[in-house]
């Protein structure tokens, strides 16, 4: 099983290239099957997400090629199912775009229940909401959602609660819909916009992606495109934030900036000085940082997948700071690691109480979901003596080339596998 060795002490100091969005690539993917025409998509993140879903993509029909990493080309005319039966789509939670994507074109759609990290209750009862405004009949059967329509007809959905997910999710299986959409309190996420782009540069016709209220008139058909996606929001955060943590100097390239200003403003209160340039940011910490308060929102607002990241960083702060949780309700699961490493954070419900240290020490530990393991590697790279990160395949389920990124930033870090490994490590880094 492969782990993180990781010596800390090391201020971060460099550039470093982000690639692109995860979320976003992982709905375009499902959404590129509504044509039968061939699509390319660029900036593509070779994720273990990303991956998994590729290959579910493959095994119904869809002709993928590859040839170029960050590319894919995809022609899926030749689907010849819209029964999603792989082991591994049981594992991301990514796996219910497709219902959306095959409802949309095919009218039905089966496809096993949505996994990834567990961090909480993410129910799909506004999913299936949207799903049956539109007309289709939805049923769990069998650890699968089993959507099936005569016909999609275009309807007026207001959404319980904002759901990134299920917005994503409706948007696709109204695009094909006879007539049109309306639907209120949306998620206003980066990547449903550039979802709403790409579906666009396809023919659709949706308007409003980005607002409260998303407006789409059905179209017969979708057609051939070439796309790019988005840079990764979270990942440029996870640097930035990394930055900070390590009084560190990070340039962080290939971003908008505009996505990055809920935790820009956030490193500026901490005493943190950010440089703006077009596409790209620069983090200097040259000083101790302060406490501060953070409540999860959803965006604008702070990111829940930001909030570990930060939580470390607040973890060596002056003072004492607050992290309010208010999207999902399990989050706060590596504080109990974090602590292991001399954290002082005390949890209450959806709220950590967080008492600055003087430092973090190194420790064997677990990484528990997704941010959270990239949150403990910050805390790795910042603690005193050796760290070792076992379970990281969640860490690679959304970050690419993680450890050689943070090597080029002078991290001392390697993917190990073995007790051997280790002292190989111990030893190199002992010269």
């Amino acid at each position: 099983m492969e782990k993180y060795a990781i010596m800390g002490g090391q201020p971060l100091r460099g550039e470093v290239e982000i690639g692109g969005a995860k979320n976003a690539a992982l709905a375009i993917l499902a959404a590129a099957v509504m044509t039968d025409e061939p699509v390319v998509i660029e900036n593509v993140p070779d994720v273990r997400d990303t991956n998994v879903l590729l290959k579910a993509m493959e095994n119904i029909g869809v002709m993928i090629d590859r040839s170029e990493r960050h590319t894919v080309k995809m022609n899926s005319s030749q689907i010849c199912d819209c029964i999603i039966d792989d082991e591994y789509m049981k594992k991301i939670r990514a796996s219910y775009y497709m219902i959306g994507a095959l409802l949309g074109k095919y009218k039905k759609a089966e496809v096993p229940l949505p996994g990834g990290c567990n961090i909480g209750i993410r129910a799909i009862d506004q999913h299936i909401k949207g799903f049956k405004a539109l007309g289709a009949e939805v049923r769990i059967a069998h650890g699968s959602i089993i959507a099936e329509a005569k016909e999609l007809r275009g309807s007026h959905i207001f959404m319980d609660k904002v759901s990134v997910g299920a917005t994503i999710n409706i948007m696709m299986a109204a695009t094909m819909a006879t007539g049109k959409t309306i639907i209120e309190n949306v998620a206003k996420e980066p990547h449903v916009v550039d979802l709403a782009n790409f579906l666009n540069s396809m023919g659709a016709n949706i308007k409003g992606a980005g607002t409260d209220v998303i407006r789409i008139k059905g179209v017969e058909k979708l057609h051939r495109t070439e796309y790019a996606i988005i840079p990764d929001q979270i990942e440029a955060g996870t640097f930035m934030m990394a930055a900070a943590a390590s009084r560190g100097d990070v340039t962080v390239k290939n971003v908008i900036p505009k996505h990055l200003e809920c935790i820009t403003a956030k490193l500026l209160e901490i005493g943190c000085r950010v440089e703006e340039y077009d596409d790209a940011v620069r983090v200097i910490a040259d000083k101790a940082i302060s406490s501060t308060q953070i409540k999860t929102l959803p965006y604008p607002g702070f990111p829940t997948d930001m909030q570990p990241q930060m939580t470390v960083a607040l973890g060596l702060a002056h003072g004492t700071s607050i992290v309010t949780e208010s999207i999902f309700d399990n989050r706060f699961k590596y504080v109990d690691e974090l602590m292991r490493m001399g954290a002082s954070i005390k949890v209450e419900g959806n709220t950590a109480i967080i008492t600055g240290v003087e430092k973090y020490t190194g420790a064997r530990i677990t990484a528990p979901d997704l941010r959270a393991g990239a949150a403990l590697v910050l805390a790795a790279l910042v603690a005193e003596g050796e760290t070792v990160i076992e379970d990281i395949k969640y860490i690679e389920r959304g970050y690419e080339d993680f450890e050689k990124k943070l090597q080029g930033l002078g991290a001392r870090i390697e993917k190990i596998d073995s007790d051997r490994d280790l002292k190989k490590f111990r030893f190199r880094i002992a010269q």
